[in-house]
C-alpha cells in the first residue's frame, strides 16, 4: 500500500511538471500514430511602400490651343498603399523647339486608390522643326514622381 501510494505521488509530480511549450516528452506515443500540436510560431514581415500606375502605358496628346500653343492631360489612375503626393517634370526631345511645362491636379492621393491629372504644355512652339501633316511626333516626356506625406 504503502508503494502505491508513492508512485501515485510520484506520478502527480511529474505531471504537475510537466514540459514546457515545444517540447514532448513521453515512453510512448499517445493511442495511434496522431500529430500532436507542439508549438505555435508567430510569422512577421515588414511591409514595404507600394504604388502603381494602371494606366501607365498611354500617352498625352497634345491639341492646339491657339496658333503656337498646345496642351494636353492624362488621367492617372494610381493604387497605392500610404498616402503620397505626385509631382511631375518634361523633358524635350527637340523635336518641335519651344517653352514645355507640366502640371498635376488631384497630385496628393489616399490608399488605396486615387486618380490624379497630368497635363503637358507648349508654348510658343516654333512649328517649322516639323514637316506639316507629321502625326505622332514624340515631342518630349513627362517623368512622374512620388514621395510619402
Amino acid at each position: 500500500m504503502l508503494r502505491l501510494r508513492l508512485i501515485v505521488v510520484c506520478a502527480a509530480a511529474l505531471l504537475a511538471g510537466a514540459a514546457p511549450a515545444g517540447e514532448l516528452r513521453c515512453d510512448y506515443w499517445p493511442s495511434s500514430y496522431v500529430p500532436h500540436e507542439l508549438v505555435d510560431i508567430p510569422v512577421l514581415m515588414d511591409v514595404g511602400f507600394w504604388v502603381h500606375v494602371l494606366n501607365q502605358d498611354e500617352v498625352i496628346k497634345l491639341r492646339q490651343v491657339s496658333i503656337h500653343d498646345h496642351e494636353g492631360c492624362l488621367d492617372l489612375e494610381v493604387l497605392c498603399n500610404f498616402k503620397l503626393t505626385l509631382s511631375c517634370s518634361i523633358t524635350p526631345t527637340d523635336a518641335i523647339e519651344g517653352q514645355y511645362s507640366c502640371s498635376m491636379q488631384g497630385a496628393d492621393i489616399d490608399p488605396p486608390e486615387g486618380i490624379a491629372t497630368v497635363c503637358a504644355q507648349l508654348e510658343d512652339a516654333k512649328l517649322g522643326g516639323q514637316p506639316g501633316g507629321s502625326r505622332d511626333v514624340h515631342v518630349a516626356t513627362v517623368t512622374i514622381r512620388v514621395v510619402p506625406r
